[in-house]
C-alpha cells in the first residue's frame, strides 16, 4: 500500500529527481524527471505534483495508486 503522506513528502524534498513517481510505481515518469533534473522544468513540475498530491482526497489517492 502506498502512503499519501510519503508521496507528497518525496515530491516536496526529492521531486526534482522523480522520487515520488518511482515510489508510486511510475518509473518511466520518474526517469523523465531524473533526466531533466538539471533544468528548472523538473522543479516546477515537482512543485505542481506536490500541490496535487497534498490536496488530493485520500479515497481518490487510494483508487489511483493503490490497486486492491
Amino acid at each position: 500500500m502506498k502512503n499519501k503522506r510519503t508521496a507528497w513528502l518525496l515530491a516536496l524534498f526529492l521531486g526534482t529527481f522523480g522520487a515520488h513517481w518511482f515510489y508510486l510505481g511510475k518509473p518511466l515518469r520518474g526517469l523523465l524527471y531524473l533526466i531533466f533534473s538539471w533544468t528548472i522544468l523538473a522543479t516546477i513540475f515537482a512543485l505542481y505534483d506536490f500541490i496535487v498530491l497534498f490536496t488530493m482526497d485520500a479515497h481518490h489517492f487510494d483508487r489511483k495508486y493503490n490497486k486492491y
